[in-house]
């Protein structure tokens, strides 16, 4: 069973299992995922989508139009089909990277518009968590060449596991408040590694990425879930200040962690 973030959360599990999350490796059935090829995928409809419904507030915090989308959502069932019958092993790398970035986000939106009014996603229960908890992130809702998959598995044993880029987590949003922005436009190949470098200055120059006050760091839980994503909690701050303006730079450099925490509210437009 692939450990993640919810399980952490709801399990019996501590935080010192969250080190074993990295490196990850592809299951047997999904190596065949893996980008061999030169070919491109058009996003150009999902780009709209999001251009239309994704809406920074006054300190960049993407929020996003639920109703809007359900609205549309005729619009993103017709993407969410056109990604599931590609074979994202003929796409480049980069190509793929942002393929599967936006097939994650796109179905999650999806899932949130079809329940939506909710307050958060972990009160979508769609099966497949056993013991675990709530959420729609096991169930196996996604079917990619044949192969049945869930959100879970897109995340850690196709992203994290092909890809090995900690940037990913600055990509895949989860509809909640504490997540990285869903991005105001699609990835591609052209631009997703510029896309999620500036998703990631956007999250750690926001106090719900990293908060520093009095000295003391609070971040948000992404970065003790997937410490060894990052190196290891030992260069969390050289990370942040990677990516912070001068002025949060300087007070992150001497501060020490003191915890984490993640706010699992909705993202939408209305809260």
């Amino acid at each position: 069973m692939t450990l993640d973030r919810r399980t952490l959360i709801t399990g019996s599990l501590g935080l010192a299992a969250v080190t074993a999350l990295y490196p990850l490796e592809a299951s047997a059935a999904l190596t065949g995922f893996r980008p061999k090829g030169q070919a491109g995928f058009d996003h150009s409809a999902y780009d709209a989508l999001l251009k239309a419904h994704v809406k920074p507030d006054a300190r960049g915090y993407n929020r996003v139009d639920y109703r809007g989308v359900k609205a549309k959502l005729d619009t993103l069932h017709g993407y969410i089909a056109s990604l599931q019958a590609a074979n994202p092993a003929s796409l480049s790398r980069n190509e793929a990277h942002a393929y599967w970035i936006n097939l994650y986000n796109a179905k999650t939106l999806e899932v949130v518009a079809e329940a939506y009014p909710v307050t958060s996603i972990k009160k979508i229960n769609l099966g497949g968590s056993f013991l675990f908890g709530s959420g729609p992130w096991k169930a196996r809702i996604l079917n990619v060449g044949g192969t049945e998959l869930s959100l879970d598995e897109v995340e850690h044993e196709i992203v994290r596991a092909i890809f090995t880029d900690p940037m990913s987590h600055y990509g895949l949003n989860c509809a909640s408040y504490s997540c990285p922005n869903l991005a105001t436009r699609a990835f591609t190949g052209a631009n997703v590694d510029a896309l999620l470098r500036q998703n990631a200055v956007d999250y750690v120059n926001h106090p719900r990425g990293v908060t520093v006050d009095k000295g003391r760091i609070t971040a948000s839980k992404i970065y003790s879930w997937y410490a060894g994503d990052f190196g290891g909690k030992g260069k969390l701050k050289d990370h942040w200040v990677s990516l912070a303006n001068p002025q949060k730079a300087a007070l992150i450099a001497p501060a020490s962690i003191s915890g984490y925490e993640y706010d699992w509210s909705i993202n939408a437009l209305e809260t």
